[in-house]
């Protein structure tokens, strides 16, 4: 059995474990607890590695440059029409409209950030800090700058290149182990999550869960699927198909982060070369966040909606360009997501409150948004592969069934297949 057949087996099994243990399947938590510090286990060091190695690989800063920016217009083109989509359904569905808000609860906004201090932040004063803190954003950073370095040394620098390149194909392997245990890890998460909340949860808040549910889908089974299909020029249901691993790790884990290593392997069977996956995949896992933005507009319409006040269509433009500008620059402060959330509600003057409304779901709305970003991240690896001639169609378009029929499956340097893993 395939693993991401598994995977689905232990979400639907966990659902039902869920429903029937209730409280008591936090019994189970601990599980998936240290399935999701394994995978942050190997997060940094496979960020670290593979973003230098993939800088190295370019061959130039000319190559690095090319594929730097391709990269950055394709995040920013389609984090705007996720905004677009979260606006456009929201507008058709009007999520909030008549809903007894009750008794709102107290809300103290977090301390504004500054666009000059979220660009200074993401530099580090101390890569073995930023490394040990886990900071994704200023190790990509760092990895850039090192890299590059590297790169321009030519020959003196090739032992620390080699050794890199050995610590990455260390922490694949390391990945393969800990991606073996995905179902159970999966499972228990998920068991968790339904016995802790359980379906009641869903009543009040269902058309904001629906509406977030609508466009979510709407930016993955149209948006990404004709980006893929127009520009990288390949099926987009073998992209679905070979994307449904790390998406389902994140429906279940809501981390993106978690599912890093997982979308590493799904670009290896999309045919991206390892030179534009090591580069990409570690700037969308913070730069890219197309479903965290388009929760913000689905969010931010529930609660003018909520609260009587209707949006202007100018105010609409300006909730775009705030999401938008916000998934960028909140990227490396801690609490981005509830930071982002405020940006964009007084940038249209709607009330903070609103926030603590859409908390009680949040759990929910979180497994939205971080599939939607798994999605775009790895939609992002295909296009960008094949704008800069790094993607092999004929691997992208064989089935899944062959590729792991061995139990894995090995590139080699130009993304064909050559050897089997285990």
């Amino acid at each position: 059995m395939k693993l991401y057949h598994k995977i689905l087996i232990g979400l639907v099994l966990g659902i039902i474990a869920g429903l029937i243990l209730g409280e008591k399947a936090e019994y189970l938590k601990p599980i998936g607890d240290i399935f999701i510090r394994c995978l942050r286990l190997i997060v940094v060091p496979l960020i670290l590695a593979t973003l230098i190695t993939g800088v190295v690989s370019t061959g130039n800063i000319k190559n690095l440059g090319k594929t730097g920016i391709s990269t950055l217009i394709y995040f920013m083109a389609t984090t705007t029409l996720a905004v677009c989509i979260g606006l456009l359904i929201a507008n058709i569905f009007q999520p909030g409209t008549g809903l007894s808000l009750g008794e709102i609860k107290t809300f103290t906004a977090p301390d504004s950030v500054g666009p000059a201090q979220m660009i200074v932040s993401m530099f580090p004063m101390n890569p073995m800090e930023a490394l040990a803190e886990g900071n994704v954003l200023q190790i990509i950073i760092f990895s850039l700058l090192f890299g590059a370095g590297l790169s321009m040394t030519g020959d003196k620098g090739k032992p620390i290149a080699d050794f890199f390149k050995s610590l990455a194909e260390v922490m694949f392997k390391v990945s393969d182990i800990v991606i073996s245990f995905a179902p159970y890890g999966v499972f228990a998460l998920i068991a968790w999550t339904t016995g802790k909340f359980g379906l009641d949860i869903l009543m009040p808040m269902g058309e904001l869960i629906l509406v977030a549910l609508v466009a979510s889908l709407a930016h993955i089974f149209v948006s990404y699927s004709i980006l893929v299909a127009t520009v990288a020029r390949i099926s987009p249901f073998a992209f679905l198909k070979k994307t449904m691993e790390p998406a389902l790790v994140g429906l279940s884990t809501c981390s993106a982060a978690a599912a890093f290593p997982f979308s590493m392997r799904a670009q290896k069977q999309l045919g991206v070369s390892p030179k534009v996956s090591g580069f990409t995949l570690p700037m969308a896992l913070t730069i890219n966040m197309d479903g965290t933005a388009l929760y913000q507009a689905v969010a931010a319409m529930f609660v003018a909606n909520a609260y009587g006040i209707d949006l202007s269509f100018t105010q609409q433009g300006t909730i775009v360009a705030t999401a938008v500008l916000a998934s960028v620059g909140t990227a490396s402060i801690p609490g981005g997501g509830l930071i982002m959330l405020t940006m964009v509600l007084q940038s249209v003057g709607l009330p903070l409150e609103g926030i603590a409304i859409v908390a009680g779901v949040d759990r929910i709305l979180d497994m939205f948004r971080t599939t939607t970003n798994i999605f775009g991240d790895n939609s992002a690896g295909v296009v960008v592969a094949s704008l800069v001639g790094e993607l092999d169609r004929e691997v992208a378009t064989t089935p899944l069934d062959k590729m792991e029929q061995a139990d894995g499956v090995h590139i080699d340097k130009d993304g064909r297949i050559i050897d089997e893993l285990g």
